[in-house]
């Protein structure tokens, strides 16, 4: 075996037993099954132009190599973006630790309670410093999360107010460019009327249903919003603040004057700059908005025997199931980051925290102070831990940077500096130095900071938080350590056993892929540093982009999408700049067919496009008359036609080109939805299919781990008229010549992350990817083979093959009074996460295991699925207490002194022999959704609290 090969660690079964594999799915060969199972005009002609394969450790050098090409200066920009310090129990605990980040979205409440607990912490820390009734679980980043909040403020607009059209919008010009440059993005499809000026001068007008405002503004200056709020209260105007989390330690929060809304990002709780994210947003708003709120909530409720648990709530399931009725098509979070940043909040509780925000604000004011003293003029005059000074820009900044530090120069007599919690008076003293020396004057060196502040009564923060225990119990490392591993222990990873979900493409996220991140060189640099201080990460997302460029077989990429939905999103409204482009701004149809994810329609909407759904066939596939009739019917008018490849159906249909054609001969253009890219690189490619842009899942194809439920980055890659028009950034110049405004805050959106797909690409190379494409295959079919006689797939391609997933039909056991979501309990028993439950079809499983699971890992899950199809024969419907009803089981069930089921505790806990080698306990029995939903409670309130709902 060749220990320098990446291949071999990660794709998981042995070539010794490819012959039997082979035989079981009835090929002679790997060649012989891709052939039956993509169709040959599709086939690519020429192996992929990539770099030879790197080993491991190979790759460590060259990845410490770039690494070494950034310049970490101390960085005093601001514009949301502070330097953290991350707590070393908290990376090497959670953020290097696979049972956190190889987790799944915990729809799989019962295998979930640690993750869903982290996450319950998350949100009452948001909560709580806001001041609002109920936090979501995150969003993807401040900018998007203030989007978010602008749409939700309209799509809750006052009867009148939608009766009169209001559609005006105010954004205060306070608020950071990024957002601004992201809000004209969502604004113009949604018809939403943006008015950008001096809040102190707006005329609370009726004909405005919003107003944004951010808390400290971008140059730091606070505030009092009160008065401003009331007004707006009086005149039917909802408010948004976008507020600084560590500042609301000592500003009252948002939600005490009467705030609607309040957005923000929870980065400078623990988590690096890397470059731009991944970081966790928070959403805050009022309980009656709660079937609005964009993103996942967690929620309280019940399990079966009454006890606590918890699970996703409502509109987890609501936002798919609108469709394009949707309030967002936002279906994830930033799972991994949002823990990350609620463990800092556990770690150091609501002490801790003020003595950070004491100390950055009190170097702050220290600061301004021994500024004064050399003649320099501080223009704040209310702030938290950003100064103004007045001074020549240019030189300072030749200086500061000859010092390795950066400060923000909004203007050439301005020179803005935001301190941070890494601030320490040593750093201080060498800012000093750079105006002492532009001063040409002598300064006596800090010895220790002044005691004073610039916060005004008004606005000093007078309510509590963080009052729960959580936050005062764990602030020791050996506490919190066991704590991490005491939730670590309720949740089914990657660690554990295979997670085969459809559509979600849970493979292995290598080791010597994830390392990187630790490394301060990546995490340290910030993302409006200048380019040539980043020289490391601009060679690898620019390499980055030409290896997606290469694998999709398009011109271009732009990585600033950072989730799957923005990637759809973004997609779209390069495809609707193109039109406009040509003036045929009318094309506004966009067809969809009836199988695609519930995310395909609402990011149509979002970007402004009509939702016309296409039919499909019973075999699965996109009907083609249906298709041909429709794209004829709205040829004026065609925008679009979203698509994903191979089919949710998992099944590469034979027509797909005739597809594309059809919707260009009508004057579309053609998206690809990514979410299946892991059954086509190497073999084929969206440009060898027609398509004209796809989004990428780089958290399922490419190795970035789903970490709960994010982070996820969605990258587009474009035909060569797409070209111009990919997104830019306000700050930093990105994308093309014809730019439209940001999908996200950073310029390249979730750039540390990408450094993941980046090693996996590097190490797997161009054979490797392919290899790893063709094993995926192999192994869905070989799933396929096994439970032949047992399961019914539902799709099959026109040479009986599954592409990388297939559908398996469980309808028939409703026979038996057994439904899909009892099968979806029972495996956890035996020691797996559920495959897909009930998409793209209701009562379905869609397994999908990926190229990663070795074939020992493969049988043990048919023999899994084969064992509770036996228990299911075993069941009927007069039978309430059956052994699949019951599932899970947890270990005080087995243990308890009654035992009143009609089948033994081993065949309840030990189905099958290996299950006892490596149990997992699941903590809570089958939790009641709808009880949660009745009695919603998302924060960690007292246990009598809940036991009163």
């Amino acid at each position: 075996m060749r220990t320098d090969s990446f291949a071999l660690r990660h794709i998981g079964p042995k070539e010794s037993e490819l012959s039997e594999m082979l035989s079981t799915v009835g090929a002679s060969s790997l060649d012989q099954l891709i052939f039956e199972t993509i169709p040959d005009d599709i086939r690519l002609k020429s192996p992929l132009k990539l770099d030879k394969a790197l080993s491991e450790n190979e790759y460590a050098e060259h990845i410490g190599e770039l690494a070494a090409k950034n310049k970490v200066f101390k960085s005093y920009i601001g514009l949301g973006y502070h330097q953290a310090i991350m707590p070393a129990v908290i990376q090497r605990n959670v953020l290097e630790n696979p049972g956190w980040y190889t987790a799944y979205t915990p729809y799989q409440a019962e295998i979930a309670q640690g993750r869903l607990e982290a996450l319950l912490n998350f949100q009452t820390m948001i909560a709580d410093l806001t001041g609002m009734e109920l936090a979501n679980a995150s969003l993807l980043d401040e900018s998007t999360a203030a989007a978010e909040a602008m749409a939700l403020l309209f799509a809750v607009r006052e009867k009148d107010q939608k009766k009169n059209k209001v559609i005006k919008f105010f954004v205060s010009e306070e608020v950071l460019p990024q957002s601004i440059s992201l809000l004209k993005t969502r604004a113009i499809p949604l018809g939403i009327e943006l008015v950008i000026g001096d809040h102190t001068e707006f005329d609370f007008s009726s004909e405005f249903f919003g107003a944004l405002l951010q808390y400290p503004g971008k140059s730091g200056q606070v505030f009092d919003y009160s008065s401003y709020v009331a007004k707006c209260k009086d005149a039917g105007i909802k408010v948004v603040v976008a507020a600084d989390i560590l500042s609301l330690i000592k500003l009252e929060s948002p939600g005490h004057f009467g705030v609607d809304v309040v957005v923000g990002t929870t980065q400078r709780f623990g988590i690096p700059l890397g470059y731009g994210g991944p970081h966790a947003a928070y959403f805050a708003t009022r309980e009656e908005y709660k079937r609005s709120i964009p993103g996942r909530i967690i929620g309280v409720t019940k399990d079966l025997n009454g006890n606590r648990a918890l699970r996703m709530a409502l509109q987890t399931r609501e936002q798919h199931i609108k469709r394009d009725k949707a309030t967002s098509n936002i279906c994830t979070a930033q799972v991994l980051l949002a823990v990350m940043a609620g463990m800092y909040a556990v770690y150091h509780g609501p002490k801790g925290l003020e003595y950070i925000a004491n100390t950055v604000h009190a170097s702050a004011y220290t600061l301004h102070k021994k500024l004064e003293t050399l003649g320099f003029k501080q223009l704040n005059d209310s702030y938290f831990d950003t100064i103004q000074i007045k001074a020549d820009a240019k030189a300072i900044k030749v200086l500061a940077e000859n010092n390795k530090i950066n400060f923000y120069y909004p203007d050439s007599e301005t020179v803005v500096i935001a301190l941070n919690e890494t601030t320490t008076i040593k750093d201080l003293n060498r800012i000093i130095s750079v105006f002492a020396e532009i001063a040409n004057k002598a300064f006596d060196k800090i010895e220790e900071l002044v005691d004073g502040t610039s916060i005004t009564s008004e606005v000093n923060r007078k309510t509590e938080f963080l009052t729960n225990e959580v936050f005062s119990s764990y602030h020791s490392e050996t506490e919190l350590m066991r704590y991490i591993k005491k939730l670590e222990r309720k949740d089914l990873s990657l660690n554990h056993s295979m997670i085969a979900l459809g559509s979600c493409t849970m493979k292995l996220n290598a080791a010597s892929e994830m390392l990187p991140l630790s490394n301060p060189q990546w995490g340290n640099i910030h993302p409006f540093a200048p380019i040539d201080q980043a020289e490391g990460y601009q060679i690898v997302l620019k390499r980055l982009e030409d290896q997606l460029t290469e694998i999709t077989g398009f011109a271009g990429t732009s990585l600033q999408p950072n989730s799957g939905a923005q990637g759809e999103y973004a997609g779209l409204m390069v495809i609707r700049a193109y039109h406009e482009s040509r003036g045929d701004s009318k094309r506004n149809i966009c067809l969809i067919p009836s199988s695609a994810h519930g995310t395909n329609p609402a990011s149509a909407v979002m970007a402004g496009m009509k939702v016309v759904v296409t039919k499909s066939t019973k075999e699965g596939n996109i009907d083609l008359e249906d298709l041909k009739e429709k794209a004829l019917k709205h040829k004026d008018n065609l925008a679009a036609l979203m698509v994903t490849y191979p089919s949710t159906h998992g099944v590469f249909e034979s027509a797909i080109k005739e597809i594309t054609q059809l919707i260009h001969d009508n004057g579309g253009q053609v998206y690809m939805d990514g979410a299946n890219m892991n059954a086509q690189v190497g073999l084929t490619n969206p440009g060898a299919i027609g398509a004209d842009v796809c989004h990428l899942n780089l958290h399922k194809t490419f190795a970035i781990p789903h970490g709960g439920g994010g982070p996820g980055v969605g990258p587009i890659c474009v035909a060569k008229q797409l070209l111009p028009f990919l997104p830019g950034n306000p700050v930093i110049k990105t994308g093309g010549e014809q730019a439209i405004t940001a999908i996200s805050s950073a310029p390249w959106g979730s750039a540390l992350a990408c450094l993941i797909s980046y090693g996996y690409i590097k190490m797997l190379g161009g054979k490797g990817l392919q290899k790893a494409t063709e094993y995926a295959i192999l192994n869905a079919n070989y799933i396929k083979a096994r439970l032949k006689d047992h399961y019914q797939t539902l799709y099959s391609g026109e040479r009986g093959r599954a592409a990388h997933e297939m559908i398996v039909d469980c309808r028939p056991f409703k026979n038996n009074g057994i439904e899909v979501v009892d099968i979806a309990k029972r495996l956890i028993d035996y020691g797996f996460h559920a495959p897909t439950v009930s998409f793209p079809v209701a009562g379905t499983l869609m397994i999908e295991p990926t190229e990663s699971e070795s074939k020992a890992e493969l049988d043990r899950f048919c023999d899994a699925l084969i064992s509770i199809r036996k228990e299911i024969s075993d069941s009927s419907t007069e039978d309430e207490v059956n052994i699949l009803k019951n599932a899970p089981h947890t270990m005080a069930m087995l243990t308890a002194d009654t035992w009143d089921f009609p089948y033994s505790r081993e065949q309840a806990a030990f189905p099958l022999e290996y299950v006892a080698d490596n149990k997992f306990w699941p903590t809570v029995r089958r939790v009641d959704d709808a009880y949660g939903d009745r009695n919603l409670i998302c924060t960690c309130a007292p246990i009598e609290e809940y036991m009163e709902a």
